[in-house]
């Protein structure tokens, strides 16, 4: 049975969705505990209703950076 080149591309679709879904949740998991061992004092969520835009931009530098590391290393 030969393998079809559209069966090798939805193999590999998966694989990629997997990766995708693998790095995200590695990714939650280090975001929450980042904020729960590292930032144990800042609320970053109640700071971002009050209206302060650097805990909003400082929160999705950490998540950039989580997902430059995660996709680094998943290479």
């Amino acid at each position: 049975m030969e393998i079809t080149s559209l069966e090798q591309n939805i193999f590999f679709m998966l694989i990629n969705l997997g990766y995708a879904v693998l790095s995200l949740f590695i990714s939650v998991i280090a975001l929450v505990v980042i904020d729960k061992f590292i930032f144990k004092d800042v609320d970053f969520i109640q700071e971002i209703k009050n209206g302060n835009i650097a805990v909003a931009i400082f929160q999705s530098v950490i998540l950039l950076f989580i997902g430059v590391v995660v996709s680094s290393a998943m290479n």
